[in-house]
């Protein structure tokens, strides 16, 4: 989901692309071919770019205890700088779910213009959203969402049923090319408990069964890389004979390619997820199991910045008829392979 609204389109780590196009294009997680495109630079620009009445935004993560959310602050901070009638307001990061909550209600009591909140949780930091938006301050929900509606004004987020559905394809249509039966299929999760690890992991298993495939064995490994590595290390000794291992999560990921290294195993290929630079590198170089990974792009918090400027300006964006923000905005999961890493090299983040 590295990654400026201007130009009534969104800035993605230097690159402006259409809003209509963040909305509507690449709605297919059917295998990327090599001549599938990220998004390209439009060249003219609208009146979104031009600088309007000043916007205070605060902003409140979770602090950055492995790459993917250290690349939202950082995204978030790059896409404000582009704005001189922007001033960027955001609390300390914390992973502490009662002081995420004071954080947001200072600036609540600061009456910031609108808050972009990406949440700890989203049904324990809900109360404190709808605290905001019944004062008349608009929200902006970033990817773990807020379970009442009432709670923001917009959300905006990745697909992660729709990561494990591009993950499916990449392994299934791999295997069948090859006239592989009754392959031996690993995924390796997140945290099992929380329902985006669930909606990722259903998407896989979905997608598998139009193969006539399964999942074989599934473990969590807590999105770390010392639990990639043993999550790893345990999986490979208890399969003799692997085609193929879906891993989640790229951040972790580095930990199970290091275990994959150590066991001197490359029999099988892997496909990994959220779209790490590192990742994307491996992937390029193609010398080792990693041969694709879907992304899950932290530019969704460039562009949650935008949407939040153009919210507070009371401006809509330029490629949709209507006045205003739409109400939900979900970010494809697209296949990054060794054929088009080249083009998304530049949206990922480093683990």
């Amino acid at each position: 989901m590295n990654k400026n609204i201007g130009r009534r389109g969104l800035l993605v780590s230097g690159a402006v692309v259409g809003a209509g196009a963040l909305v509507s294009a690449c709605t297919s997680n059917q295998p990327v071919t090599a001549s599938s495109a990220a998004p390209q630079a439009a060249s003219a620009g609208t009146d979104n770019d031009k600088p309007g009445e000043k916007v205070v935004i605060g902003f409140s993560a979770p602090a950055a205890d492995h790459g993917w959310i250290a690349a939202i602050t950082k995204n978030a901070q790059e896409a404000a700088k582009q704005y001189s009638d922007v001033e960027l307001k955001p609390v300390e990061s914390t992973n502490d779910i009662n002081q995420q909550i004071s954080a947001v209600e200072s600036l609540v009591q600061a009456k910031v213009n609108v808050l972009v909140i990406l949440p700890n949780d989203g049904e324990q930091l809900n109360q404190v959203a709808r605290k905001a938006m019944d004062a008349g301050i608009p929200v902006v929900n970033l990817d773990r969402v807020f379970p009442d509606k009432l709670s923001y004004r917009t959300w905006i987020g990745g697909d992660n049923y729709g990561m494990g559905v591009a993950a499916g394809h990449f392994i299934g249509k791999q295997l069948k090319d090859k006239g592989v039966s009754n392959p031996v299929i690993l995924e390796i999760q997140g945290i099992a408990t929380l329902p985006l690890t669930q909606d990722r992991s259903k998407g896989f298993a979905d997608t598998l069964k139009t193969y006539g495939f399964s999942v074989t064995a599934q473990q969590d490994a807590k999105f770390t890389v010392e639990s990639g590595t043993q999550v790893a290390t345990n999986l490979l000794q208890a399969h003799k004979k692997i085609d193929a291992i879906w891993n989640h999560d790229d951040d972790q990921g580095v930990g199970v390619l290091a275990a994959i290294k150590e066991a001197g195993r490359n029999e099988f290929f892997m496909v990994g997820g959220a779209g790490s630079a590192n990742a994307m590198r491996d992937i390029q170089a193609g010398s080792g199991v990693l041969k694709a990974t879907v992304t899950y792009s932290p530019t969704m918090a460039a562009s949650a910045i935008k949407l939040a400027r153009l919210i507070a300006q009371g401006k809509g964006m330029s490629d949709l008829l209507e006045q205003q923000v739409p109400q939900s905005i979900t970010l494809t999961s697209e296949t990054v392979t060794k054929e088009n890493a080249a083009k998304y090299l530049p949206l990922g983040f480093e683990s």
